[in-house]
């Protein structure tokens, strides 16, 4: 049983019986609650100011205003809320323009319900959740267009160490989106490992989150 108070997640999408299934799944969660709901981006931002969640589950396609352009009008005046594409449509365009609003993840609706609740767990510790397969070509794109993500740190001040052998493999595998325990299959070696080879990797490039790691390692050249 989670201690403390929960996850207040605001849940905007313009179907309701998927509003109705996920804030069914959330609710029953120890740890999160669905604090609001909205049925379009223009509500989304009404509802966002209104209830300041933590964490919002955003739709791209809705009515009155897109899940990307409520993102960004929602940043722009809370920028600690984190937001979560949760959509049908694995298009690296959409990926592209998701990472450019300042959201901190995009997952794909047909993922299993325990992504979605460990997507909503990453975000709330501030780490990026971009879990699809055209993730990498994205964030790519996002630095071949000088384009950095709002509030990334690290610029191209030098490593705090140099990475080890293990790091940089570890490295790799981030930038290919790949989950810690999906690493750690790879590489065979314990999803606790990953975790502390994942925390001296963040504190080696001076960031915060998973995507800010990504887009420094993809500038400097040090991932493919």
């Amino acid at each position: 049983m989670t201690t403390g108070r929960k996850i207040k997640v605001l849940l905007v999408d313009d179907q309701t019986m998927i509003r109705q299934g996920f804030s069914y799944i959330i609710n029953l969660q120890d740890d999160m609650e669905i604090v609001g709901e909205a049925a379009d981006g223009k509500e989304a931002v009404e509802q966002a100011l209104a209830l300041r969640p933590d964490i919002i589950l955003m739709d791209i396609q809705m009515p009155n205003m897109t899940g990307i352009e409520a993102s960004q009008a929602i940043i722009k005046q809370l920028p600690s809320v984190r937001i979560v594409i949760l959509t049908t449509f694995n298009d690296p365009d959409y990926i592209y323009e998701v990472i450019r609003s300042g959201a901190v993840g995009y997952l794909l609706k047909d993922a299993d319900v325990e992504d979605m609740l460990e997507a909503v767990r990453s975000a709330y510790r501030g780490e990026a959740v971009y879990r699809t397969d055209l993730a990498a070509d994205a964030l790519s794109r996002a630095i071949s267009s000088s384009y950095l993500i709002p509030n990334a740190v690290g610029g191209d001040a030098p490593l705090l160490e140099p990475l080890t052998e293990r790091e940089q493999e570890i490295l790799q595998e981030m930038e290919y989106g790949l989950r810690n325990d999906r690493i750690a299959q790879k590489l065979f070696i314990s999803e606790g490992t990953v975790k502390s080879h994942v925390h001296r990797i963040l504190h080696k490039f001076g960031c915060e989150d998973r995507t800010q790691v990504v887009v420094t390692a993809l500038r400097r050249g040090m991932v493919k």
